[in-house]
């Protein structure tokens, strides 16, 4: 976390990595222009494909703004398949996530994806294998949606989304010595502000926690029936605070909050008392319920503004032009 607070600004230990960082960016800086001169490969899938990304290290809402865009298409009547890297599994070859997938098979993004959108959805660490596995088994996906992989050239891509939270690009230096993955400004798209306080001028999306929470069996639990009773939250997220604080706002008063590393296993929880109740993430649900079967987990509601849409509609629709 020090890190993390160190790529807010440009302190000792950020000014102390900067040598690290001009290394980095040379490295980064080579690399795209040896894919530009063709030494390096860029293929392309078959059909369009849509990059959901960001330049800053860690998450910034990709996986909310995947499964809004996701959804979107699909009330559009567009066949959507869904690709990832499938980060966190232990698994490495390419395989289709199922419903009833295991999360350390597949990566928890690409499981809740899976389960929440309903859209075809493979993982793969070369996103290429990902998308023509797709199109063998769903052939008539119309759009390919990447969760991540701004950066991942091999694959060609159509259209590019760029997601920020409220860190912006943080102090502006590249990894190490900042948040950066790649310089900022670049040439994208769109960008999506997921926070509530936009650095810098983009599109906005609303987030709020859903009225009910769900149970392993998908029954639904209305928060407010949580008032009274002792709660632990918890949450293995980029950053937890965030779901603690709407938990606070949707009017749930956590006893304790437990803040675990991003995509954690949970293979160490000690399952709690019956007399207390545990909330989490939609994102931590599948692991959390192997070993705390009672828990609740509460969806997100993640609205992007209806002018993001439509800007997306409109770069969508020239693709076909």
């Amino acid at each position: 976390m020090d890190l993390q607070r160190a790529w807010l600004e440009r302190g000792a230990l950020a000014r102390l990595l900067w040598p690290l960082s001009l290394l980095f960016g040379a490295l980064a800086a080579a690399r795209r222009a040896l894919f530009r001169a063709g030494l390096l490969r860029s293929e392309r899938a078959g059909v369009p494909v849509l990059i959901v990304g960001n330049v800053v290290a860690g998450g910034a809402g990709k996986t909310p703004s995947v499964i809004a865009i996701v959804r979107h298409l699909h009330s559009h009547g567009l066949q959507v398949g869904v690709i990832s890297r499938g980060y966190g599994r232990a698994t490495q070859d390419c395989r289709q996530v199922l419903a009833d997938s295991l999360p350390q098979e597949t990566g928890d993004e690409p499981l809740l994806i899976r389960r929440v959108t309903g859209a075809p959805t493979f993982v793969a660490r070369k996103r290429i294998e990902a998308a023509r596995a797709l199109l063998a088994a769903y052939p008539q996906t119309r759009l390919i949606v990447s969760d991540d992989g701004l950066q991942h050239l091999a694959l060609r891509r159509d259209v590019e989304i760029c997601v920020f939270d409220d860190r912006g690009i943080g102090n502006g230096w590249l990894l190490p010595a900042g948040p950066l993955r790649e310089p900022w400004p670049r040439a994208c798209d769109l960008v999506l502000h997921t926070g509530e306080r936009p650095a810098f001028a983009g599109y906005r999306a609303r987030r709020a926690l859903a009225a009910e929470a769900i149970d392993r069996q998908g029954e639904k639990v209305p928060l407010a029936s949580l008032a009274g009773r002792h709660i632990v939250a918890v949450a293995a997220i980029a950053r937890p605070q965030g779901f603690f604080d709407m938990l606070r706002d949707a009017g749930v008063k956590a006893a304790r909050c437990i803040a675990l590393p991003d995509h954690h296993d949970f293979k160490d929880w000690s399952p709690v008392d019956a007399d207390t109740t545990v909330v989490c993430t939609e994102k931590d649900a599948a692991k959390l319920w192997r070993v705390q079967p009672d828990a609740l987990a509460v969806p997100l509601v993640f609205e992007p503004e209806s002018a993001f849409f439509a800007a997306l509609d409109a770069k969508l629709s020239s693709l076909d032009g």
